[in-house]
């Protein structure tokens, strides 16, 4: 069974994780991916642990590199230049991520490439996109979620700022070049043309504070951080039992009145300080003291037995080796194992879109430097004496 996105054919002049794990989603569809970089690699996460595997390749550069043939062109040079036009001519999608100017000083920014493909699309991912007057910022996971406000809302007024444990802004913006790229690729069915796709990881992360941004333009009031509280429902948190900690997320009244009846305190579910969510968001810190009680009077498995039975969202806290033994972890196929060139093999997270005709497979493990070269050049018509020159020339 062929992929979903199958004949589609897209350049990754990427690096680090935002543009590769956004080409690695559309590679898992399909799509043919070939990562270009400078000769001897230019992908920093090459180098970006421990740990690494047997042969060397850092469990960072992993994890949103499959899919892909790996090719190394150097485009400081003519030669390099003409090489990559002549794939554009043969490409659906361009995407990169250069500082802003990059590209269109090398003669292979958008406007340039158009000419010689009308079809062509063209993404670029930015720390904060094309225009504004911080387009020429460098922009890393990091600094976007200090700036775009989430780490005002993050940890507890006693921790302090607090960033998210992964470089969420970086996932978020290969999600939106993902959405942009297919949004281009659909329509141009319609107009027959290309057309550019300007990503920034700052508007990607601001779009991100969903209800809580919404809540200070609704009403002016800044957020403040509230640690593992929600800021718009009461009981939903994390609360101590017996043996650590667990999180109950109560959606509605009728779960709430199940949870007070499960703790054995029902009359505090007709109270009327507590009897709705508004009430309970007034009186948070005394419902949540009472709660806290009574959940510290059994485990945490004996509550998310109880918990489940009844209907009132519950869930354990998972460190990585108990969520990677979870059953359903195993059945929703989230770990694959794939054959590896140095290191026999690897094991790497599998992907959440599950299509029922055109199911995601992994046929690549992600390449070594320059993996491919060869076989792409001779694709695009070069004869191994030619290449063989290029390599002389550090051109690959």
């Amino acid at each position: 069974m062929s992929g979903a996105l199958q004949g589609i054919r897209i350049l990754d002049l990427s690096r680090v994780l935002a543009g590769p794990y956004c080409t690695m989603i559309l590679g898992d569809l399909g799509a043919e991916i070939i990562k270009v970089e400078a000769p001897g690699g230019s992908d920093d996460t090459r180098n970006w642990g421990p740990p690494n595997t047997k042969g060397g390749e850092s469990a960072y550069y992993l994890t949103a590199n499959r899919n892909k043939r790996g090719m190394t062109l150097n485009l400081k040079t003519e030669a390099g230049k003409e090489v990559l036009k002549k794939l554009v001519k043969q490409s659906d999608v361009v995407i990169e991520n250069f500082r802003n100017g990059t590209m269109e000083r090398w003669g292979l920014g958008y406007e340039q490439l158009k000419v010689m493909n009308p079809r062509i699309i063209y993404c670029s991912i930015t720390g904060f996109g094309r225009t504004g007057p911080y387009k020429d910022l460098p922009g890393y996971d990091f600094i976007i979620q200090a700036m775009a406000g989430l780490m005002s809302i993050t940890g507890s007024e006693k921790s302090g700022p607090i960033k998210v444990g992964v470089p969420i802004s970086d996932v978020l913006s290969g999600l939106y070049a993902a959405i942009g790229i297919l949004a281009a690729l659909n329509e141009r069915h319609i107009s027959g043309e290309g057309q550019s796709v300007d990503i920034s990881l700052f508007d990607s992360q601001i779009s991100a504070l969903v209800n809580v941004a919404s809540n200070y333009l609704v009403s002016g009031k800044i957020p403040k951080r509230m640690g593992n509280e929600h800021p718009n429902i009461v009981p939903y948190q994390t609360f101590p039992t017996k043996d650590g900690e667990m999180v109950v997320a109560v959606g509605n009244d009728r779960q709430f009145r199940k949870l007070c009846e499960l703790l054995n305190i029902p009359d505090i579910s007709l109270d009327k300080k507590f009897a709705t969510n508004p009430m309970r968001i007034q009186h948070r810190q005394e419902l949540i003291s009472i709660i806290s009680e009574e959940m510290k009077k059994k485990t945490s498995k004996e509550w998310l037995r109880s918990l489940n039975e009844i209907g009132v969202p519950a869930g354990p806290i998972n460190n990585l080796s108990e969520l990677f033994s979870e059953e359903q972890v195993i059945e929703r196929e989230m770990v694959q194992k794939i054959d590896h060139p140095t290191s026999s093999s690897v094991h790497l997270v599998g992907s959440p879109l599950k299509l029922s005709r055109t199911p995601v497979k992994i046929k690549r493990h992600p390449p070594l430097i320059g993996e491919h070269t060869n076989e792409i050049l001779q694709e695009l018509g070069f004869e191994q004496e030619e290449i063989d020159n290029f390599r002389e020339q550090q051109i690959i």
